[in-house]
């Protein structure tokens, strides 16, 4: 029962600076040994090695622990006036289990003790003693270890070294000569550890020797500005905020590493990922891939409808080849200014410790309003209802091919396709500039059928020719914008409430009333509706309510958290896990098309499939980690994990064929 309840007892609940309460020696899982170094001259310091030696398959624990386990404990008895420094570890290893990550040593590992002697002191050999009391654990159990240990220290001259302390003494991180310097966010720990440009770092990984400060188990980034390594780590749910900060950084896996401490100070942002989970794509693969994305947006619902009529204005007003080079350019500025912004926008928060990806807008309820009367407004304008020339989408001009541009490309923000996942997931992880050449690209992918028209000829001339079917057409493309806006709408409700979407499409409703009366030149039917206009967007953000509950299922999923597929994956059963959003179109096809099905169902029953969604419908900064970690802006993702092994992404369009043959396969 003891060896339970330490190993569930959180590392962060414990007192770094323990007492050592005594009793009697145990080493039932292991043994140590106080080994001394060599002579020590009065005045000056030398070094102990805690050797511990612990049997197979059972670890012991770095300084900080991490989620669970325990430090070690020293109790000295010096000779009078000597004195013992903190202890001298090597570079720990990560240990997961059940969704908890722990810092410890496997196998044989030695501790240094740093010991002062003071002046004066008459040389000859000394007993040098402590009780040490230390925690032993393996896969399924923690054991408590004690001991009383001694060995003879040599000041002055003579004494022989243990033929092994030069190893152990190689084994110690050394300490860097430059100070780090550290910066606490609203959820992240970002540090800034001086370290040459030529040192290579396959797989770096910090350990926080302060309790509290960071959440152990989170992926780390880190990132590469010259001769700065920048680490960003997710800050504990705790939120200690220390005033300086020392740990080590290890290299990867090999036990190599360096000790480090830091004070509060400027840590640059920017700078090139590096890790297992840098990008690998080259740039050109990436910037095809943006281009390709934004030009299979142009067929989403809402994209199309503006893209058509705007083209078919070239073809109605008959203008020069010159005017139609001078729309499509228009338009292109227009849509790639949009996306670019909104990328800067995105990479802007991150820096600033923000988790969000792409389409973040879309979790706020009260951007969501906003688009819903956007929608509204081109709905009622493609229906004829009334004619603004900034919102004439279906007229020419410089002017009007710009704002469309900027228009198309935010209604199109929501969507995300096969090519474009990788390009804007590579965004969040490539330094700035770069990163927004792909948003540009993205934005010249969703612009380039128009930009085509403008420049090809021979494109203008398989327009149909005008006639009074446009009109009839332009009231058909109303049907589209108009699902749109009541798909909008859902999701205000589903983001803040009935009464929140009620107001938004009030608001979107009035307004249309407001130009109706203009266009009749009803002034006072413009003055109430826009006064009521005003109330319901006034008190908007007073009636964001409680999201909606998520929605059913028939594979009756469970909620994603860490914990939960940590736990999930331990029970042995393959896991397929989906991230999804109520305002993602490609989430909602997929779904209907693959996973909410009962042949899906069925044949993940018989494999003992988990099930397990993550709804990103608001923002959420763990869902937004895990996705980072796959290297994704958005949703959706389709993540399987087969019995006992690690997780595969699957394609962004599924089938129930794909599905049933990964549950028969994963059995």
């Amino acid at each position: 029962m003891l060896a339970v309840l330490l190993l569930a007892v959180p590392a962060s609940a414990q007192d770094t600076a323990r007492s050592c309460p005594r009793g009697p020696d145990l080493m039932d899982r292991g043994s140590a040994r106080l080994v001394a170094g060599s002579a020590i001259q009065p005045g000056e310091s030398g070094q102990l090695a805690l050797d511990f030696l612990p049997i197979e398959g059972w670890h012991g624990y770095w300084s900080n622990p991490g989620d669970a386990g325990q430090g070690m404990c020293l109790d000295w008895e010096l000779p009078k006036g000597w004195q013992a420094g903190e202890p001298l570890y090597p570079v720990p290893q990560t240990y997961v289990t059940q969704g908890l990550m722990n810092h410890i040593f496997e196998g044989e590992h030695a501790v240094l003790l740093p010991l002062q002697v003071p002046e004066g002191t008459a040389p000859g050999a000394y007993q040098v003693g402590l009780y040490a009391d230390w925690l032993t654990c393996s896969d399924t159990l923690c054991v408590p270890q004690r001991a009383t240990l001694s060995t003879t220290v040599q000041v002055g001259e003579g004494g022989t070294e243990h033929p092994r302390f030069a190893e152990w003494q190689a084994a110690i991180a050394p300490l860097i000569d430059s100070t780090a310097q550290f910066q606490i966010t609203a959820d992240h720990l970002r540090i800034a550890i001086p370290l040459p440009a030529r040192l290579e770092l396959p797989d770096p990984h910090v350990f926080i020797a302060q309790r509290d400060v960071i959440d152990y188990v989170a992926p780390q980034t880190f990132y590469r500005d010259g001769d700065m390594l920048v680490a960003e780590i997710s800050r504990s749910d705790r939120r200690a905020e220390p005033e300086a900060v020392s740990g080590i950084l290890a290299f990867s896996d090999n036990d190599e590493g360096v000790r480090f401490e830091a004070l509060p100070g400027h840590v640059p942002t920017g700078g090139t990922r590096i890790g297992p989970r840098a990008v690998e794509t080259s740039l050109v693969l990436l910037l095809g891939g943006a281009l390709l994305g934004g030009l299979l947006l142009n067929l989403m619902p809402c994209v199309f409808p503006i893209l058509s009529l705007k083209a078919l204005t070239l073809a109605r007003a008959g203008e020069s080849e010159a005017q139609a080079r001078r729309e499509g350019i228009s338009y292109t500025a227009g849509v790639m200014l949009a996306c670019v912004a909104l990328g800067a926008l995105m990479l802007a928060l991150r820096a600033a410790g923000e988790q969000v990806g792409w389409a973040f807008q879309l979790q706020q309820p009260l951007v969501v309003a906003a688009l819903l009367v956007l929608a509204t407004l081109i709905t009622a304008n493609f229906m004829g209802l009334f004619e603004i020339p900034s919102l004439a989408i279906r007229t020419g001009g410089r002017t009007s091919a710009f704002s469309t541009g900027l228009l198309a490309a935010v209604v199109a923000t929501p969507c995300t396709g096969p090519f474009m996942a990788a390009a804007l997931g590579a965004a969040l992880l490539l330094p700035a500039p770069q990163a927004l050449l792909l948003f540009a690209a993205l934005g010249f992918g969703l612009a380039l059928p128009f930009l085509l028209l403008g420049y090809v000829p021979a494109l203008r001339r398989l327009l149909p020719k005008p006639g009074a079917w446009m009109e009839t057409f332009r009231k058909v493309l109303a049907v589209p914008m108009g699902l749109t806006a009541l798909a909008l709408a859902w999701l205000a409700w589903r983001l803040a409430g009935a009464h929140f979407a009620y107001a938004a499409l009030a608001v979107g409703v009035l307004l249309v009333m407001v130009l109706m009366a203009w266009r009749r030149r009803s002034l006072a039917m413009v003055g109430i509706a826009s006064l009521a206009a005003l109330y319901f967007a006034g008190s908007l953000p007073f009636r964001v309510e409680e999201r909606v509950a998520g929605n059913e299922s028939v594979l009756e999923p469970v909620d994603y958290s860490a914990q939960a597929l940590a736990e999930a994956r331990a029970s042995g059963a393959p896991v397929f896990l989906w991230f999804t959003a109520d305002w993602c179109l490609t989430c909602k096809v997929n779904e209907q098309v693959a996973i909410e099905r009962e042949s899906t169902r069925a044949a993940f029953e018989e494999a003992g499939v988990v099930a397990m969604r993550g709804d990103w419908t608001q923002a959420d900064p763990e869902i937004t980690r895990f996705l980072e970690q796959w290297q994704v802006a958005g949703v959706p993702l389709y993540v399987w994990y087969p019995a006992g092994g690690e997780g595969e992404q699957l394609p962004q369009v599924l089938t129930p064929v794909m599905l049933a043959e990964l549950a028969e396969g994963g059995a």
